[in-house]
């Protein structure tokens, strides 16, 4: 009808909400995009205009005219598994409670995701990254300088990266594996085996080839192994090869590993597995000799979860905080982002035991 105002599209434009509130679309696109000087009345008007129209503000045009998009990016190796799943839900938690969004991207511990998320990020505009990096060393950590010569701040989650001078929110690896060891060598136990170790075709004939061939890989992998050394030498008991896995690190590799160290002719007692995949492919080995846990082989394992707990027999777990974890990072990254300086250092948080009933005296030992 004539003089009739044109009817406003199904997503309302800027200029579409200055119409509607009488003013400029330069005070409109101020007001909408959260800079600049606009004064209360006519910023009042923009907003109920903006509420009547239904508008909802472009995040990355708003982000391109203020570069701020109160978004934060992590990347992970799995989002699938529970304890990256925790370590995101700390995250997404504490970065809502402070008006940020995330987005989350799985790496499944290849490089070259990494590369390609981060670049992914860095498009995004994000504010700030937390990252569980599968970088090793100064060769492959070339995406995160990018995004640091970009101006954006960086926080490292789970696993340090040496190379890097950054914050990094971890738990204390070593310390959390030498306890676990040292409560199965109270036991009893002096054949203890390592699954999993690092991951190459030949497992290292000396300790130190060991550590030098673990320090090539994620940091988290030769902490665990250090703190089951450690545990070793406090108690006088030789290293021995034999009883470390080596190889990929999946459950099937484990099971035959450990299905070696149990036929080997002074076999394994008791086992210590850093990562889910290695406890259940170390179970699976242990029934499939006819062997029981623990009257035949005792095992402690990491990331504790509810499925532990109602094994037969009852799991003995480390617990990492892994919710902590997260909110940790996320409170480091948006501390810098409200203004305050990196402080570069390692974040330690605590590791819990959970005694439950799978360590024993070793056989014929009471």
């Amino acid at each position: 009808m004539p003089g009739e105002r044109p009817r406003p599209s199904a997503s309302p434009t800027i200029s579409e909400v200055a119409a509607e509130a009488g003013v400029g679309r330069a005070t409109a696109a101020r007001t909408l995009g959260g800079y600049g000087y606009v004064s209360p009345e006519l910023k009042e008007r923009v907003l109920a205009a903006a509420e009547k129209l239904g508008y909802r503000a472009n995040a990355l045009a708003r982000s391109m005219s203020t570069g701020v998009s109160h978004t934060l990016g992590v990347i992970v190796a799995d989002i699938g598994n529970p304890f990256f799943a925790g370590v995101v839900r700390g995250i997404c938690d504490t970065s809502r409670a402070r008006g940020f969004d995330t987005l989350v991207v799985s790496t499944y511990e290849r490089l070259d995701e990494e590369v390609a998320a981060a670049n992914v990020l860095i498009d995004k505009r994000v504010d700030g990254m937390i990252v569980a990096s599968a970088a090793v060393d100064r060769s492959s950590v070339g995406h995160i300088r990018t995004a640091l010569d970009r101006g954006i701040p960086v926080v490292l989650v789970d696993r340090a990266v040496p190379s890097l001078d950054l914050d990094a929110v971890v738990i204390d690896n070593r310390n959390a594996a030498r306890e676990a060891v040292e409560k199965l060598i109270a036991a009893g136990h002096r054949r203890i085996g390592f699954v999993w170790g690092p991951p190459v075709d030949k497992a290292p004939a000396t300790r130190r080839g060991l550590i030098a061939a673990a320090s090539r890989n994620l940091w988290t992998d030769g902490e665990r192994l250090r703190g089951y050394l450690d545990a070793l030498d406090d108690a006088s008991i030789p290293f021995d090869p034999e009883l470390v896995m080596v190889g990929p690190k999946v459950e099937e590799r484990a099971a035959r590993e450990v299905a070696r160290m149990l036929d080997l002719p002074d076999r394994v007692t008791a086992l210590f597995c850093t990562e889910t995949d290695g406890v259940t492919g170390a179970l699976r080995a242990i029934r499939a000799r006819g062997l029981s846990c623990p009257g035949d082989v005792s095992l402690i394992g990491f990331d504790d979860s509810a499925w532990a707990a109602v094994m037969v027999p009852p799991l003995t777990m480390i617990e990492q905080p892994v919710h902590r974890l997260g909110s940790t990072a996320a409170e480091v990254l948006l501390d810098v982002l409200a203004g305050a300086e990196p402080r570069r250092e390692m974040h330690t948080l605590r590791t819990r035991l959970v005694d439950r009933s799978s360590v024993a005296a070793p056989p014929g030992r009471t």
